[in-house]
C-alpha cells in the first residue's frame, strides 16, 4: 500500500484520488489556523513556491482535534490562510487525524511512522510535552498525531519518507524536502 491508493475530500465536497499527485513529492500537513505553529503557513508556503515546480506538492488538512484551534468552515479556513498567508498549495477538507474518526491517510501515515519526540529547545516543544504526560505519561510510545503541524514527507514512489513533529526546525524539514526532489 502507498499514498496513490487513498481519495480524500476535497473543501468543495469533492473526492480526490490521490493518485493525481502520482510522480511528486508530497508534504502531507494537518494544520490549524488558531495555533502556536501557523506561522508555518508561511514557511511552508516559502518552500512550496521554491520548489512547486521542482515536483513538490503540500497537502494542507485542516483539524479542529487539537485544542480546538482549526475553527470555522472549511471556506473560512481557507480564507483565513491564503488572506494572512498567501497559501497557494491545496488545502482540503477539515479532517481527523486521530481516533475513530480519523480518516483512512492519516491512519495509514501514523501506522507507519513512530512519534518522533518533541524539540526541546523549540519554545513550545517542552510545554507540549508536559501538558501530553499529563493526559497520558506514555504518550510517546504512540504513533498517533500529537499536535498540529505534523508534517509527513512522501516520497515520488508513494512511499513514506521521513515523519516531522511540529517543533522540528523547518531548516529541516526543507533539507528532507529537497533531498527527495
Amino acid at each position: 500500500m502507498n499514498v496513490y491508493e487513498f481519495t480524500v475530500t476535497a473543501r468543495d465536497g469533492s473526492e480526490v484520488g490521490l493518485s493525481d499527485y502520482q510522480g511528486k513529492v508530497l508534504l502531507i500537513v494537518n494544520t490549524a489556523t488558531g495555533c502556536g505553529f501557523t506561522p508555518q503557513y508561511k514557511e511552508l508556503q516559502e518552500l512550496y513556491e521554491a520548489h512547486h515546480a521542482d515536483g513538490l506538492e503540500i497537502l494542507d488538512f485542516p483539524c479542529n482535534q487539537f485544542g480546538e484551534q482549526a475553527p470555522g468552515s472549511d471556506e473560512e479556513i481557507h480564507t483565513f490562510c491564503a488572506g494572512r498567508f498567501g497559501i497557494t498549495f491545496p488545502q482540503f477538507a477539515k479532517v481527523d487525524v486521530n481516533g475513530d474518526h480519523a480518516i483512512p491517510l492519516f491512519r495509514w501515515l501514523t501506522a507507519n511512522t513512530k512519534f518522533e519526540g518533541f524539540d526541546k529547545l523549540h519554545p513550545i516543544g517542552m510545554l507540549l510535552s508536559t501538558m501530553l504526560k499529563k493526559q497520558d505519561k506514555n504518550y510517546k510510545e504512540s504513533s498517533s498525531v500529537k499536535w498540529n503541524f505534523t508534517k509527513f514527507l512522501i516520497g515520488r514512489d508513494g512511499e513514506i519518507i521521513a515523519r516531522f513533529e511540529p517543533t522540528a526546525n523547518m531548516k529541516r524539514v526543507k533539507a528532507a524536502v529537497e533531498e527527495a526532489l
